[in-house]
């Protein structure tokens, strides 16, 4: 009897630090939701809201949605091989279709990159009046800094400092939503699907490019895959992967929740107001008809979203060509040549939200390339052994695969016709 009861006490006292021990496993779908809330969300979403009201709000649940399956089977990959998207790809390709995936990935990567800078450098100029150049440039000698912190300190520091820089930005996007005048039934009526035009499909493809991330994809692997090693098969890969299917489900659940606030509020308060189309224009409106606390709030979020996704950015382009070409360039060179095409765009006066906007729509013709051979990957049993999807979850990930596929497809045609 008393060794049961001891064993019992025992058991219990073990059950707070077990608790403790997974909650460790949070923090790679963290640093991978950053990519769901850079600058580029923020064109895509306040220019639907403002141009169409709560029409496609259902574009942003669905691609949410979509997402949390995605980037669940991103990390259940790196858990189970050890190895990231991009590795298995540059083992298993010919070299020349690994060329030409790898040019594909790049041109995604760079316009991802180029969004997130231009997003820190609109935040600068809105806090600070600084001219555009002068904000890019800071903005990616900040990103440096950030990645400098994640070679020497590691990857926990660097993703407490990214889950912190999620924090700031939620709250400066999301803020205004205490003060707009929503209206139910507008809102409801969002959820139901339907376009009007082709310029809300362009926009709904740039809202799904901004929403489910090519390169947040290719990092996800490669995080898990750092962050768990190759677990071996057993109970212990099992809590990695409960945890992990936890981590990526409160990560974009923080993630949407952030895109709808966007999307609402800018249909809250933006329709019909002069000057709306750009995202300096749509600051200014939210100061002026939700108050002024709340369009700095709004230019402090759009600041730490250009910061946190310009330096994971980043990090997913070196992971690509590590894995596709088997070159590892140190993470400092790499930001500073990519930092280069962002800074030329500014220095031409170029449109910086039709940037964006563009940028996402770039971004959604990539998608197709990195969710294909995810789903593929991880519905063999070949690589994944016993933790190959299941028949739902592989019918789900193919459904999602043709879905974003097809509205590409109809991208391409609309803008063909003009």
């Amino acid at each position: 009897m008393t060794d049961t009861v001891a064993a019992r006490r025992a058991a219990t006292g073990d059950a707070p630090r077990k608790r403790a021990a997974s909650l460790t496993l949070l923090g790679p779908a963290f640093v991978a939701a950053i990519a769901y809330v850079d600058p580029g969300n923020v064109a895509a979403n306040l220019t639907a809201g403002a141009k169409y009201g709560y029409l496609l709000l259902w574009v942003l649940v669905a691609a949410n949605a979509s997402a949390v399956v995605v980037q669940y089977l991103s990390a259940k990959l790196g858990v189970v091989t050890g190895k990231s998207l991009p590795e298995l790809l540059g083992m298993r390709m010919r070299r020349t279709p690994r060329l030409l995936f790898w040019a594909q990935a790049e041109i995604v990567a760079a316009a991802t990159d180029i969004a997130e800078v231009i997003g820190g450098a609109l935040a600068l100029h809105l806090l600070f009046g600084l001219p555009l150049v002068a904000g890019g440039v800071i903005t990616g000698v900040v990103s440096m800094a950030i990645l400098v912190l994640q070679n020497r300190r590691g990857a926990r520091t660097f993703e407490v400092v990214v889950t912190a820089m999620l924090a700031i930005l939620t709250i400066g996007f999301c803020a205004g939503l205490l003060f707009a005048q929503v209206s139910p039934g507008e809102l409801v009526s969002g959820l139901v699907p339907r376009f009007e035009g082709s310029e809300s499909v362009m926009l709904a493809a740039s809202m799904l490019g901004a929403t489910v991330m090519p390169h947040a994809v290719y990092l996800h692997s490669a995080l898990a895959r750092d962050r768990h090693g190759d677990t071996p098969a057993g109970p212990e890969r099992r809590r990695v992967l409960v945890m992990t299917r936890w981590d990526v489900a409160l990560a974009l659940v923080v993630a949407g929740g952030v895109n709808v606030c966007m999307l609402v509020l800018a249909a809250a308060t933006l329709p019909g107001v002069p000057g709306t189309d750009s995202i300096p224009g749509a600051q200014a409106a939210i100061a002026t008809h939700v108050g002024p606390v709340v369009g700095v709030l709004f230019a402090v979020g759009l600041l730490a979203s250009g910061l946190a996704s310009t330096s994971v950015g980043c990090m997913a382009g070196a992971e690509i060509m590590h894995g596709l070409l088997h070159v590892r360039v140190p993470l400092l060179v790499r930001r500073i040549v990519t930092l280069v095409p962002a800074i030329v765009l500014l220095a031409l006066n170029a449109d910086a939200t039709m940037l964006l906007v563009v940028s996402q729509v770039v971004l959604s013709f990539g998608i197709a390339f990195a969710i294909v051979p995810l789903v593929a990957y991880t519905s063999r049993r070949s690589v994944m052994g016993a933790d190959v999807n299941a028949v739902g979850t592989r019918v789900a990930a193919w459904v999602i695969a043709a879905v974003i596929v097809a509205l590409n497809v109809a991208l391409v045609a609309l803008t063909l016709a003009g």
